[in-house]
């Protein structure tokens, strides 16, 4: 596995999401969270102390899930550009099954008693 910190070139072709979405959102509150249990950690007043740590720590955390939603949307960019190029250039290989029922999946239930 490659570990990748900036997004790549290519990647700025492609639009930018949202800003509210739910990993920035869910990001920013937990980092928030995590600035309030400090104070609390700490014997400090939980919400009244250190509000310029926690707008900092919540900002951080914002931008830190903005990134993971641009990069991931990148990744699933190139990937679905991968496949569909290879069904493209193999149209012989994916073979098309018909749907199952659930019914033929799973095996009959008999009760023990």
């Amino acid at each position: 596995m490659q570990l990748r910190l900036g997004v790549p070139k290519e990647a700025h072709s492609l639009p930018p999401p949202p800003l509210l979405t739910f990993p920035s959102v869910w990001m920013a509150g937990v980092f928030w969270l995590s600035a309030l249990l400090d104070n609390g950690l700490n014997r400090r007043p939980i919400l009244r102390a250190g509000v310029h740590r926690q707008v900092l720590i919540t900002t951080l955390g914002f931008c830190l899930g903005y990134y993971i939603k641009r990069y991931s949307n990148y990744y699933y960019a190139e990937r679905d550009r991968e496949l569909f190029s290879y069904i493209k250039q193999h149209p012989e290989d994916p073979v098309l099954l018909e749907p199952r029922k659930m019914g033929e999946i799973l095996e009959n239930f008999i009760p023990t008693r």
